[in-house]
């Protein structure tokens, strides 16, 4: 697997289920050894920097925590856009240059759709996308696509909902690019009309034969659902501040909502969340958005090894 990646830029890279399963099953190595330290000097001497243009937690953290259980060292900025040389009117091609030359490897979050790919053209060390602007986030997709093989064993003949902000969720768009791999599927894309998939992921389940429905309401496919997958409406995403408050709480899971699904459903979330999820349902064994975050960690881990360990 190692010779097959330089940068992880798009889901595009990783659709192939051998490379998956390798890269799965280096996961599933790493959690079981994180508690008795096997590849703790794995990248000792390594150097991470985490540039992140936008906030984050999440992906910067269990980053970081990663590189630093395998040995290695981390460099980062959570404010780049702030306090950085960006500030000043330095390209991000040049930022790239710059710090590829400290670090051994590159995590980066920035608002611009491509940046990443722009990055990776110009870093003399792998460049990683943890987001990029609304275009993907394919760690995250990573790390959603082995929970639910965790849990499922397989998304053959799962019903899946993808409910939210449609239009700006990278993540989705990312994770939809998962979908050909496997079979049966069947996607319900939930979202306001302001909000749905844009139609470049649209024609995509259309080529690979994946069979969906546009709704703008969740109510009637509950108990249908295997997999909910929530997304947080961006504020940050919106020029009009009065367009996001009319569609900020149009879909809530909560008690009520809960009890018309499957007892076996999971209930997923990229985080962070606002109102969309409920904490009264938090402790509800379908909740999966917590257990979803602690195996990026892992997932996070196999790609530093796998890009790292050459």
């Amino acid at each position: 697997m190692q010779s097959q990646l330089k940068h992880v830029i798009s889901a595009d890279q990783f659709l192939d289920r051998t490379l998956l399963d390798k890269l799965f099953s280096l996961a599933q190595e790493m959690e079981a050894h994180d508690t008795n330290g096997k590849y703790r000097t794995a990248l000792a001497g390594k150097i991470l920097a985490t540039v992140f243009y936008e906030p984050s937690t999440r992906t910067r953290f269990s980053f970081e925590a990663g590189m630093m259980k395998l040995g290695g060292e981390v460099l980062t900025t959570e404010s780049a856009a702030q306090f950085s040389s960006a500030i000043k009117g330095e390209s991000i091609e040049d930022s790239i240059r710059i710090i590829g030359g400290y670090a051994d490897a590159i995590v980066l979050r920035h608002p611009q759709t491509g940046a990443a790919k722009i990055a990776a053209k110009v870093s003399p060390v792998p460049v990683i996308n943890a987001g990029d602007g609304s275009g993907e986030h394919p760690t995250q997709a990573l790390l959603d696509l082995y929970t639910i093989s965790k849990e499922k064993k397989s998304l053959d003949g799962l019903h899946i909902a993808m409910v939210g902000d449609l239009l700006y969720g990278r993540t989705v768009h990312s994770l939809l690019k998962f979908l050909p791999l496997y079979k049966k599927i069947t996607l319900y894309l939930v979202a306001p009309a302001k909000l749905q998939l844009p139609q470049i992921y649209l024609e995509y389940l259309k080529k690979h034969k994946i069979s969906f429905q546009q709704l703008s309401d969740f109510k009637s496919i509950l108990p249908k659902l295997d997999v909910l997958y929530m997304t947080r409406v961006q504020k940050e995403r919106f020029a009009d501040p009065n367009e996001y408050e009319q569609v900020k709480n149009l879909y809530v899971i909560d008690e009520k909502n809960i009890k018309a699904m499957k007892k076996s459903a999971m209930i997923m979330h990229p985080l962070p969340r606002v109102t969309e999820l409920s904490p009264k349902i938090d402790n509800d064994p379908r909740a999966w958005y917590f257990r979803q975050a602690q195996n990026g960690l892992y997932v996070r881990m196999a790609l530093l090894y796998t890009l790292l360990c050459r």
